[in-house]
């Protein structure tokens, strides 16, 4: 059955958490028309194929890329029609990683929404996303610029390799922390710092500055990571907006969980280590049951928020202006999403 979609733009905007209202409202009429550049793109597939990159849309949340992208482009610059059509490409590759993430995680919902996987099964998500990657790639070779095309294909690249690393690795209790962070930067702290890198280059920033937005955007996405981590342990979907608990059942051993195996005992993590070798889906009763279950998180959150402070280092070299304040912004109110993770 082919989609039918009914939602517009504006509708979206409901999705927008309110802590982030001061930096999603200075960039409100460019994320506009980013969404239409990406509606655009749905249009100029095969008719057969504009409705299930229509209904990616509807479920793809706050454009939290775009809006970085135009902020840093704002911070160290004049915002031009460049930064909307980044903001696109980086966005498109966020939907398509969505897309196989949901497959490989066998979530049914996003957004309060089916998931494409859930809808129409993983042969054709598998194949949308993947045109989705190929369109991002596509319109990143019409900058005339080669290394921003260069750079978008690079983080696509490291998004994949993160995936990967993090497949090997499930139900495996040798991962180290420095493997995890690894795992982390790339699979999604990477699209968040070529979001940021890139907004600045297109305003002629400096390569020193466009390193300090880069760096600024992995801490961020590193950060944003570790909370979605603890949020799949001990959110709920009601207020998420989509399946938690799949990190567990399917092996991921993610910071909260690498912080409860270093601090539990010898029985306790012998009991662990067999559900782990019989690949045995890991409850939240059972990582309950072990010593320091909420230190286990709390550490979690206290990394991330440390992150977080070492992220706004980055951006004490730029101009004070508006969309600098917004990069801080958004800084603190992952901040206070952190300090909401309680068990």
């Amino acid at each position: 059955m082919r989609p039918n979609n009914t939602k517009t733009p504006k509708e979206n905007s409901s999705h927008l958490p309110g802590g982030l209202l001061f930096p999603f409202e200075l960039v409100s009429d460019d994320l506009i028309k980013v969404d239409e550049l990406i509606r655009e793109q749905a249009k100029s597939f095969d008719p057969g194929v504009e409705g299930y990159v229509s209904y990616v849309c509807d479920i793809s949340g706050k454009r939290i890329r775009p809006t970085l992208a135009i902020l840093a482009g704002g911070a160290t610059g004049e915002i031009t029609n460049k930064h909307l059509e980044i903001g696109s490409v980086v966005e498109l590759v966020h939907l398509a990683t969505l897309i196989h993430d949901d497959i490989m995680d066998d979530a049914k919902i996003r957004r309060e929404m089916p998931t494409v996987s859930a809808k129409w099964g993983p042969s054709l998500s598998v194949l949308l996303g993947d045109c989705l990657f190929a369109r991002a790639l596509e319109l990143a070779t019409k900058f005339e610029d080669p290394d921003v095309c260069r750079s978008v294909a690079n983080a696509a690249s490291a998004v994949c390799q993160g995936e990967i690393l993090q497949t090997q690795r499930r139900f495996d209790l040798t991962l180290t922390r420095e493997e995890y962070f690894h795992m982390i930067e790339s699979k999604t702290g990477a699209l968040f710092a070529v979001s940021t890198e890139l907004g600045a280059r297109l305003s002629g920033a400096s390569k020193e500055i466009q390193k300090q937005l880069h760096d600024f955007g992995m801490k961020v996405g590193t950060a944003y990571q570790i909370y979605d981590d603890c949020v799949d342990l001990i959110g709920k979907e009601e207020t998420a907006g989509k399946t938690l608990g799949t990190d567990l059942t399917k092996g991921k051993l993610t910071l909260p969980v690498l912080n409860l195996i270093a601090s539990s005992t010898k029985t306790q993590r012998k009991k662990l280590n067999e559900r782990l070798l019989l690949k045995e889906p890991i409850d939240v009763n059972t990582l309950a049951g072990i010593a320091d279950y909420d230190g286990a998180i709390q550490r979690a959150v206290l990394t991330g928020k440390e992150i977080l402070s070492q992220a706004k280092e980055h951006l004490v070299d730029l101009t004070d202006s508006s969309h600098q304040k917004g990069l801080v912004q958004i800084t603190n109110y992952l901040e206070t999403l952190f300090d909401d993770c309680k068990c």
